[in-house]
């Protein structure tokens, strides 16, 4: 099976290459079979991939060809499937198989239908060489792919200009992380002379001490590629903007591809955030400070995807943190429940919005309970993985996530309240939206709902929410064997109880109203917090005021373009010289003469008048 390992990824990139160049022109039945087809045809020969290394124990590799060889530099085509990887396509394909078949029917009636599909099998082309890649700069491709992906499919419905904006946002705010992370690969190629994984791990062990300086530069530098893709501070404000693509989209980008892509960097050069404990603890921080200011802001927000935006920003912050205190294997466990419940969440967000004639705001929405069962239904499971419910998938993963950062030796139990605090305030926001959306009175008078097609694909996510927490993933062979959490009682009850607790305060201020909170949010005080939370925490601002308006301002002042006018004046003075000189060149004899005499004349003086005449 090893040698049949590029047919994953290359299966999508010729569906790809099929509605990319037919132009729209086949039939939209067999632009969803060749669409949908390919990833399924992915998701199969990842089956059995997994079958055969489930069997044999081992890691699978296949070589295609040297793509450079310059100066020493060999790296080559090779794809390489350990338990990391295994987890990674599982998770890609599979989930990406469900939101192509709710695709095909929620996208129907768009005129660039196929258009649509050939963006999408791109995006899992990327994703696949991504995680596939046996080396660093085969993986930056995938990086770059999918970050191209993202800025087509986010401004997919490209006549309205904002989505345009919101796709440029996304584009050049993760160009940001990129940048770095392309920096960082050329530091640890000057110093260990290859982007090999295994090879290049070992040089980096053998050549350099824990903590030495170049190591921590060149991981800080991959982790701010990691930042700009998962969307962590301080890059995460292109996340929420980019909700302005189609609703699968968003699914794909926050479930399956783009926004996982950070953790998986970090988790696969794990070995080198091992040697510099500095870079490992700024891992940690950033996914603790993220974790919470995501979820104060989702607090606030009213467009249903934005909400889960704002969430999912803060979960990919559950995993920095997991990483952060080397709890790799959590980590990557969360990031596989978190693909069930917030696909999920946004396909059932989509199945409400195309039954609301496209309504997003939440206050707009409600009593939906009965009207859209599986709607309903899909919410209160994914809300319920999302909160941390026990029994549910995210229950066992940000359980364990949290009990790990307990017992982290650097500040352990700060973390665990940060992100005791950010459980909390999830289980408050998850059930404040299904609250809100599904019960109380109906303001928006629902269409039929979404048929087989679409409700399909929630049955077997809702199913995945719930059992996904009982799923082994094969990746002790990658990291570090590590005990469970050696946490004390307390600990163990406290952890779990806080998100039932959320559901509760929930409840009694959204759905019962026995607590009313009017008094403090219509206070001075309260008012400002929530501008503040609702914002963002000023993110945009910031960025707006000290980066993109005196980047804009200097344009203004620059318009002209002093380089060139620099060289436009050099060009300028040789031109109008080239014009004089050239006023001499007459034809006619008698003035060459005349100017001959000149000259012979201008010299015999400065010849006398120097002491060039007298003798000596």
């Amino acid at each position: 099976m090893a040698d049949y390992i590029y047919l994953i990824p290359l299966l999508p990139l010729m569906g790809f290459l099929l509605l990319f160049t037919t132009l729209g022109n086949l039939p939209k039945a067999l632009v969803a079979l060749v669409g949908v087809g390919s990833v399924a045809s992915s998701a199969m020969l990842v089956l059995l991939t997994a079958l055969e290394f489930m069997t044999l124990r081992e890691p699978l590799s296949t070589t295609l060809y040297t793509w450079i060889n310059v100066g020493g530099f060999s790296p080559f085509v090779s794809f390489y499937v350990d338990g990391l990887t295994l987890t990674m396509l599982s998770v890609i394909t599979g989930v990406g198989l469900l939101i192509h078949i709710y695709s095909s029917l929620f996208m129907l009636d768009d005129k660039d239908y196929s258009r649509f599909f050939s963006y999408m099998n791109l995006f899992v082309f990327a994703m696949l060489v991504l995680v596939l890649a046996d080396n660093l700069l085969l993986l930056f491709v995938g990086w770059e792919g999918v970050g191209l992906c993202s800025y087509l499919l986010v401004g997919f419905w490209h006549e309205d200009s904002a989505n345009g904006a919101a796709a440029r946002k996304a584009f050049i705010v993760t160009r940001v992380g990129d940048t770095a992370m392309a920096i960082g690969m050329f530091l640890l190629f000057a110093h260990l002379g290859t982007l090999d994984f295994a090879p290049m791990t070992a040089a980096a062990i053998s050549q350099w001490p824990e903590g030495s300086p170049i190591l921590t530069i060149a991981c800080l530098l991959l982790l701010g590629g990691a930042v700009g893709k998962s969307a962590q501070l301080p890059l995460q404000t292109w996340l929420p903007d980019a909700m302005a693509g189609p609703t699968p989209v968003s699914a794909l980008i926050h479930a399956a591809t783009m926004v996982t892509a950070g953790v998986y960097l970090i988790a696969r050069t794990h070995d080198l955030f091992l040697l510099s404990p500095f870079a490992l603890n700024t891992v940690a921080v950033i996914g603790a400070a993220t974790l919470l200011m995501a979820a104060f802001t989702a607090i606030t927000q009213h467009d249903i995807k934005r909400i889960l935006a704002y969430s999912t920003i803060s979960q990919i912050g559950y995993m920095f943190l997991a990483l952060g205190v080397g709890a790799w294997a959590s980590s990557i466990f969360h990031l596989m429940t978190h693909a069930f419940f917030k696909a999920l969440l946004f396909l059932a967000a989509g199945a409400v919005i195309y039954s609301l004639h496209h309504e997003h705001n939440i206050f707009k929405m409600g009593g939906l309970r009965k009207k859209l069962p599986v709607a309903f239904w899909s919410f209160l499971i994914g809300s319920a993985a999302l909160a941390a419910l026990p029994f549910t998938s995210g229950f066992y993963s940000k359980d364990a996530i949290l009990l790990s950062a307990y017992e982290n030796a650097w500040q352990g139990p700060l973390l665990w309240g940060i992100g005791l605090l950010g459980a909390l305030l999830t289980s408050i926001y998850s059930f404040r939206l299904v609250f809100i959306v599904f019960f109380g009175e109906v303001k928006t008078e629902p269409s039929q709902p979404a048929g087989w097609l679409m409700a399909a694909p929630l049955l077997v996510l809702c199913l995945l929410a719930l059992v996904g927490g009982f799923i082994v993933i094969p990746v002790m062979d990658v990291f570090p064997a590590a005990t469970g959490p050696a946490h004390d009682g307390l600990i163990a009850i406290i952890t779990p109880a806080v998100p039932i607790v959320g559901v509760v305060i929930a409840y009694l201020i959204f759905l019962s109203h026995s607590i009313d909170i009017s008094p403090w949010t219509d206070s001075k005080i309260g008012k400002a917090l929530n501008r503040f939370w609702f914002s963002h925490w000023a993110m945009d601002w910031l960025y707006d005021t000290f980066i993109v308006k005196p980047y804009a301002w200097m344009a203004h002042v620059n318009r002209m373009d002093i380089v060139d006018w620099f060289y436009n004046f050099t060009a300028d003075v040789v031109r109008f010289l080239h014009d004089q000189t050239t006023q001499s060149q007459t034809g006619q004899l008698r003035t060459y003469a005349g100017v001959m005499v000149l000259g012979l004349a201008a010299i015999t003086a400065i010849a006398l008048f120097s002491g060039g005449g007298t003798a000596p």
